[in-house]
């Protein structure tokens, strides 16, 4: 399985969230710290606000911050939530259209893969991915 960009983006935002609390960070920030465009940053941290996993303030003094502590945030319920429900292949989604579906036995094992992808990812917080914190905030210069 693999993460797309904006799966991607959100767990490094979480990251730098949970290093740096119980600062707030603006997503500007987040940007310039791995070289990403702020537009794109923030369509991400909207998607996490939305989610729940951040909370985000408006304004001159304004940014992000974890809405719940990084102990309580799973790496997997993050991942399900960005991806928002796109299959790992295409006939798990709408698109029915393939010509060997009716007799495909790609589809247990993919759906079997996922799932343990995901329940592995569920035994995992945010806080598991920062232990390393003080090395972490050095290298997010912190």
């Amino acid at each position: 399985m693999q993460l797309d960009k904006f799966t991607d983006y959100a767990l490094r935002v979480l990251i730098t969230l949970a290093v740096r609390t119980p600062a707030r960070v603006p997503t500007s920030e987040i940007a310039g710290i791995f070289g990403l465009s702020e537009n794109h940053l923030s369509k991400v941290a909207t998607q996490l606000a939305r989610e729940g996993f951040v909370s985000s303030e408006r304004g001159r003094n304004g940014g992000l911050t974890l809405a719940r502590p990084a102990e309580e945030i799973t790496l997997g319920a993050v991942v399900r939530a960005m991806k928002r429900g796109q299959p790992v292949v295409e006939c798990f989604g709408p698109n029915k259209s393939c010509l060997i579906l009716p007799a495909c036995g790609l589809r247990a094992p993919l759906a079997q893969a996922q799932e343990a992808f995901f329940a592995t990812l569920d035994g995992y917080t945010l806080a598991d991915a920062t232990q390393a914190r003080h090395t972490l905030g050095n290298l997010l210069n912190v």
